[in-house]
């Protein structure tokens, strides 16, 4: 496994490697979500890298950038388990070097949910994603549908900015008690970590709903609502069901729905989602 720090290094690495190159985006602190995803990129492509970047434009004045979870060595050391071929660990001085007023935005499919909770957050997405696809040129990018709203909106910037490759989104990875994988699941103590099974009780309760004939929004929304109220560690922040492609929220009857959610457990924000009716 060849590692690169500078964008120097980055071009001398990825030069050599077999097409196709599959390219896995990450903030480090690696789980086994991230892993299914190189092993995904494994299976479909010659050669693979994974980036590692916490990315600080995407985190919000009173976000977590300064406690979120690093580990570069023990990220490494997995990383070399999976027998990958170029790990790259950019700088934030590299991405964005002083006088940067460059932005790439994905206009509404930015807007709602995730984008309505945290402004700007997805600005920073697009804008460092389309750098790492630019610098990396891979021919597919693995995303994970556990964050089903960034994936929309990097699909839909790679169509709009005709950049070459093909985005791939994998299914979530969950702990046995349903958990989605999350880095931030290490911010949980040993209670709010039994209480975090809460927000997929609430989807699957919702899911369980749609497929025994309730389509309608407003019910599938109370559900999940109720479900959510019934655990004290958790406070809901929001609950939805939108269409799965546009993201827009839907009333009256549903076929296909993405059911999403987005819950504080102690001072932990999580959300997970599940897609319910025909793909």
């Amino acid at each position: 496994m060849k590692v690169a720090t500078s964008l120097k290094e980055l071009g001398e690495a990825r030069r050599p490697m077999k097409d196709p190159v599959g390219l896995v985006t990450t903030m480090g602190f690696l789980h086994e979500g991230h892993l299914s995803l190189v092993r995904r990129a494994k299976s479909e492509c010659a050669s693979v890298a994974v980036s590692i970047f916490v990315n600080p434009t995407q985190f919000g004045p009173s976000e977590d950038l300064v406690d979120y979870p690093r580990d570069l060595e023990r990220d490494t050391l997995m990383l070399e388990d999976e027998k990958i071929d170029l790990l790259w660990t950019p700088s934030a001085e590299q991405l964005y070097p002083d006088g940067f007023q460059t932005w790439v935005t994905v206009e509404n499919l930015s807007q709602p949910l995730e984008g309505a909770q945290r402004p700007g957050h997805f600005r920073g997405v697009s804008t460092i994603v389309t750098k790492l696809l630019v610098a990396v040129r891979p021919d597919r990018v693995y995303v994970g549908q556990k964050d089903a709203q960034q994936a929309q909106v990097i699909r839909r910037l790679v169509k709009d900015l005709n950049i070459p490759g093909e985005v791939v989104i994998c299914p979530i990875m969950r702990e046995p008690d349903g958990l989605a994988m999350s880095s931030r699941n290490a911010f949980l103590g040993q209670e709010e970590r039994k209480a975090a099974t809460i927000l997929y009780r609430a989807l699957t309760s919702a899911a369980e709903g749609h497929a025994a004939g309730e389509h309608g929004a407003d019910a599938l929304r109370l559900i999940m609502y109720e479900t959510l109220l019934s655990e004290p560690l958790a406070k809901t922040q929001y609950v939805s069901v939108a269409d799965p492609e546009t993201l827009e929220e839907q009333w009256g009857s549903v076929d296909s729905a993405l059911l999403s959610l987005a819950v504080f457990v102690g001072k932990t924000r999580l959300i997970d989602n599940v897609l319910v009716g025909p793909r």
